[in-house]
């Protein structure tokens, strides 16, 4: 990483004339710089920005997303072999993602510096290891080991896939909200108040330690902990030179103790101890020789073995429950494109890119609409928005292959000739359907109807009403063998909290045993 060959030889001496704030100078540039190039890939996810930003590109460098998948579906896509530029990057230079690169570890950072003041005690105490930083590595080993048993969970705490979902779905829609006025439209997304508590309540925890997710949860930082252990450069301390004062643990990142036993694996490469040392005594070098004090990950058998069990545990319990992946519930209804349901929650990493990039915000983050084991990935919910049949945005920025790409017709919906791609399936509920339950002229489900022919048509009708008199009708009715589930029907229904017309998981094309057939009826023993 350009900037950090200056540090190699230590902080200066006193006098030396090399401004003592270098490193932390260099690192600032390069947190700054990563940190706006993720806010404006969030901000890119657009028909035309896909087209002139790689908007991927920070989940293409995830290691921790491409070892899950691999476990959980022996496929990688191409695009995540660029996680092996951050494998040879740590075990070149250690987890400087974590110090420089990751955003999520970029604002623990900030919110670290904002609260300092307001912690209690000496800063050198809050900075000591402590035992409960061990759970990230717990929580690392029951993610991959659910991922080996077929379930990607390893982005509900993945930081890249956080801080988009945060971000994307919870506090960029609250920032709007506050400014939907002068043409600004406040977008609503499913458990936005959930997932805007947790990452605010994470930020608010570096009140009392600093970057405690990073030390204490982060599981792509305990990967890349384990990787560090066998980094090239680490820090160096000069025993002699040293005079045990503890600057160098006051403003420490990592809580990897430089003064003592240091624990490489939790070092996050900030080079705060350096810029501290007013002997010059830490140098950042290569080769540190093997003597040198250098601590491990620290896991017993026990802690390991418990984590691996709960990780395997928790599939099947969770597939035991209603809506999971065997028997998806009848609003789990998948954006086009993505795989068949077992394979689909065996790639989708729950980053909600696909949510940030739906322009009718249709796509929503599932709250129990896909079970337990479905939290956080992408359903469409039709009272919130439609499937707009030009769109393919959800594919196209969909980092591992969940939703495939689909071409500017692929999706067939509004040609007759073409294969449609079903996602579900449209049924009048006629007790709250106007034409059929309140005698009420009403087409609009037919209007906006966008296949070619339209799945809805309409049956002119004479009903003699309450009063004497006759009303000419339209009473809508539904072919299921044209409807595709876009769900332009359902969004648009001028009737209040449930419409009378509504669109379930049935009939999608990506699975056989989906097909719009009743069951056979079961013999009275």
């Amino acid at each position: 990483m350009p900037g950090l060959e200056i540090l190699a030889s230590g902080a200066p001496k006193r006098g030396s004339g090399r401004s003592a704030y270098a490193p932390r100078a260099v690192r600032l540039v390069y947190q700054g710089f990563f940190l706006v190039l993720f806010l404006l890939a969030l901000w890119a996810m657009t028909d035309e920005g896909i087209r002139r930003f790689p908007v991927r590109w920070l989940f293409h460098l995830d290691p921790l997303s491409a070892v899950g998948l691999l476990l959980s579906s022996w496929i990688l896509p191409a695009g995540l072999l660029w996680s092996l530029a951050i494998v040879g990057l740590t075990v070149l230079l250690g987890r400087a993602f974590c110090g420089w690169v990751c955003p999520i570890g970029t604002l623990h950072h900030v919110a670290s510096w904002v609260t300092r003041r307001l912690r209690h005690g000496p800063a050198i105490e809050t900075n000591r290891w402590r035992p409960h930083y061990r759970l990230k590595y717990l929580l690392l080993i029951a993610a991959l080991v659910a991922a080996a048993a077929g379930s990607l969970l390893t982005g509900l705490l993945d930081p890249l896939s956080l801080a988009t979902r945060s971000i994307g779905s919870a506090l960029s829609p609250a920032l709007f909200a506050v400014l939907a006025v002068g043409g600004f439209r406040a977008r609503i997304f499913e458990g936005a108040w959930l997932t805007g508590a947790v990452f605010v309540a994470l930020l608010v925890l570096n009140r009392w330690i600093a970057r405690w997710w990073c030390r204490a949860l982060c599981p792509l930082g305990a990967l890349l902990g384990w990787i560090a252990r066998a980094a090239i450069f680490r820090i160096e301390v000069d025993f002699d030179g040293c005079t045990h004062c503890n600057r160098c643990a006051a403003d420490c990142q990592g809580a990897d103790e430089p003064f003592s036993k240091h624990r490489i694996s939790e070092c996050h490469v900030c080079l705060n101890c350096i810029d501290a040392c007013p002997e010059g005594a830490i140098a950042f070098r290569a080769f540190v020789p093997a003597a040198a004090p250098s601590g491990g990950v620290d896991l017993r058998r026990r802690q390991i073995l418990g984590a691996a069990l709960a990780g395997a545990a928790l599939i099947p319990l969770s597939r035991a429950s209603a809506g999971s992946a065997s028997a998806p519930g009848p609003l789990a209804i998948r954006p086009p494109g993505a795989c068949p349901e077992a394979e689909f929650l065996s790639r989708c990493v729950r980053c909600g890119a696909c949510v940030n990039a739906c322009p009718t915000t249709a796509l929503q983050p599932s709250m129990g609409e896909a079970g337990i084991e479905g939290v956080y990935t992408p359903v469409l919910v039709p009272r919130r928005g439609w499937c707009e049949p030009s769109c393919t945005l959800c594919g196209h920025v969909c980092p591992t292959g969940a939703i495939r790409p689909l071409g500017p017709d692929e999706k067939g919906w509004t040609k007759p000739e073409a294969e449609a791609i079903r996602i579900g399936t449209a049924f009048f509920d006629p007790g709250r359907c106007l034409p059929w339950g309140a005698d009420i002229p009403c087409i609009v489900c037919q209007e906006v109807c966008p296949t070619s022919p339209k799945a809805i048509w309409l049956e002119p009708v004479e009903v003699a009403v309450r009063d004497g008199g006759v009303v000419r009708l339209e009473r809508p009715h539904m072919d299921p063998s044209r409807c595709v589930g876009c769900g332009l029907c359902e969004a648009k229904c001028p009737v209040n909290d449930l419409a009378a017309v509504r669109v379930t998981r049935v009939g999608e094309s990506r699975s056989r045993g989906s097909s719009f057939t009743l069951r056979p009826a079961r013999r009275p023993s």
